[in-house]
Parts: structure tokens; sequence; C-alpha cells
């Protein structure tokens, strides 16, 4: 075949010699010396980190100015290895590097295998290919080529224990700004456990933040939570007086005013709840109100939340948690909506409380 003899033979380079010595001049400024591999496979089984990780790789490779001329990105099912060949055979223009995306190369991979450890061997030194795939087997030949000529990238989930830590490094690279580790934690609690959405918020938080250096708890608590704290504060109030229509009326509104609502009641719930029963575990040890609101952060509505507090005993609250537990894996497994399962278990706390 034509690229075993030319690995990096291109169109230009075969109809306009002038313009091949152009693309070399070009290689020699500053981009060119950060030196990238020349082949990476992003592997990962959720689409919405193997993304984030994609667009970062990108923005390593390609200032977006550059993506018009430089940046060739298919998905696999519509594109042939041909075509990827010889667009990555392709000189670049304008730009240092073109940079060639085949996005859930799972199949193209395993289909076209035998082509592709032949371009491991010897890859276009202008061209980038970058493999979005869900599994990467180690001891095939080509993922025993790709140390030599590129690099793995596998994109996994952080450990719950691991996400505070990975917020705070993101704040400070993307932004310059310092997130405290109470902040980062609350940010989960309200928003849920998914990382690029986690990343947004970030990015919301330090436009939000403006000058200041240093988001804290009250940045959180002002853009984000609020809303949601009190939605979920004014269900579950409608809950314990037994009143299911209103229970009902204010959930649903709390998912049709805000978009990411579904990805973040669960999270609101369960950070009330929490809040709930470590307050009445400081009560029932004899702390004072004053003190637990204190410790806790409880500004808004005190009367309201110890109100609450009265009406539910430490295993009832308990009891709650399970069920978000419960809910928030359904959720995330496809079991169930989060609309569906949230209003289940508002109707579940309202029947308890009742007394109709």
């Amino acid at each position: 075949m034509a690229f075993a003899q030319y690995p990096c033979c291109s169109r230009w380079d075969l109809t306009s010699s002038g313009r091949a010595r152009y693309v070399t001049g070009l290689m020699s400024n500053s981009k060119a010396n950060k030196s990238p591999r020349l082949i990476y496979v992003i592997a990962g089984k959720e689409d919405s980190l193997l993304n984030a990780r994609y667009r970062e790789l990108l923005d390593e490779l390609l200032e977006p100015s550059e993506r018009v001329t430089g940046l060739f990105s298919a998905e696999a099912a519509g594109v042939s290895v041909s075509e990827v060949l010889d667009e990555l055979r392709t000189a670049p223009f304008l730009t240092e590097r073109r940079v060639v995306v085949v996005k859930g190369a799972d199949d193209f991979v395993s289909e076209n295998r035998q082509l592709l450890e032949r371009y491991f061997d010897k890859p276009c030194p202008t061209g980038v290919l970058v493999l979005t795939v869900t599994s990467w087997d180690a001891r095939t030949k080509l993922a025993k080529k790709l140390p030599g000529v590129g690099k793995l990238i596998s994109v996994t989930q952080p450990k719950p224990w691991q996400l505070p830590g990975r917020l705070i490094e993101y704040t400070r690279d993307a932004h310059g700004k310092n997130l405290t580790k109470d902040a980062a934690e609350l940010l989960i609690e309200l928003t849920g456990d998914n990382l690029p959405r986690l990343y947004s918020e970030i990015d919301k938080l330090a436009t939000f933040a403006d000058t200041e250096k240093v988001i804290h708890v009250r940045h959180i608590e002002s853009l984000i939570g609020h809303n949601r704290i009190f939605g979920v504060f004014s269900v579950i109030d409608a809950c314990l007086a037994g009143n299911v229509a209103r229970a009902v009326d204010r959930l649903r509104n709390m998912f049709a005013e805000d978009r990411t609502a579904q990805f973040s009641v669960v999270g609101a719930f369960a950070f009330h709840f929490r809040r709930m029963f470590n307050a009445k575990v400081l009560l029932e040890k004899g702390v004072r109100p004053a003190e637990v609101a204190n410790r806790l952060r409880i500004w808004g509505n005190k009367d309201g939340f110890f109100a609450q507090l009265r009406k539910m005993t430490l295993k009832q609250i308990g009891d709650n948690l399970q069920q978000l537990a419960a809910t928030d894996y359904a959720i995330k497994t496809g079991r169930t909506k989060a609309e569906v399962a949230v209003e289940q278990l508002v109707l579940k706390l309202t029947a308890s409380y009742d007394t109709r």
C-alpha cells in the first residue's frame, strides 16, 4: 500500500514542493517544541468523562483558531481507515500539526488492527491520531506498540474521597483561584459526583467570585445552594405537614425551574437530611440549638429547621438517607429517572405524616 512506502506522503507533498517546504518551516515555532505524542488513545467507560478529557487534550494540541484547517474529527461508524490514514498523511495548513480524531473507535480498532499496527510502526510526524475507546486491551500487539509512539490516557471516575482534591486542583489550574475544602465538599453535596458537571460549576463560581482569589462556602451558597436548599426545605416542610399536593407541586417546580435539577436534586435532599441527622445527634448529646446552628452553618430559617427536627426521629432521618442512597444508585445505573424516583420518595415521606 502507498502509506507503507511513504508513511507521511501528503497531497501537497506530491503536487507542490514549495508548499511542503512552507509546512516544514512552520514546524519550527514554539508549539512544535512542545513535542506532543503522535498517537493518543483515550480509554474510559463514562462518556462525559471521556469527552471532557478529549477536550482537554485537544486544547493542548490545537488553538481554537487552528481547528478549521488543523482538525479532522469523525465518529468511527462514519469513517473508513483509508480516510483516517489519508487525513493523517495530509500536510498541515496554517498550523504545526494535523489532528485526526476517531471517536467511539472500539470496533474501528478491531476491524483495522493490522493496518493500524503498520501505521503505529511509522506514524506521520506531522499528524496526531487520537482514538477514543471504552476499553484498551494491553495484551494486543497494537497496545504493546503504543508506548513507543504514543500515550494511553485512562479515564476513570475519581473515588468519592478523591473528588474534593480534584476540584481544588482544577480550580487552581484552570482559574488561578483557591477552593476551600469545605466549599469543595459542599459543592459535591449539592451538585453530585459527576466530574464534568462539577468542573462546569467551578467555572461559574470562578466568574462569580470575580477578583477574589479564594472560593468559599458562601460563594457556593449564594450561587448554587440557596435555591436548591430552599426548594428542598419547602418540599420536606410540606411532607412533614402531610400535604402531598403541595409537596409534589413544589418538587415539580424545582425540576421545571432548574435544567440541572435532575442531576442535583438528590444531592440537595441528601445534604438537607444529613445536616438534620448531624443536628439531631448533637441535640441528643445536649448541645444547645444555637451552637448546633453555628457548627452546621444553619443561618437561614433556623426556627423552621429545628421545627422539622422535632417532627422526625433519628431513625426516620437515617432511613431517608438510606433511601436516598438507593435512589442515587438507581438513577446512575439507569434503573429509574430522577424525577420519578424523588417523587416516589416524597410520596412515601408524606404518607407517613398524613394525619387526615
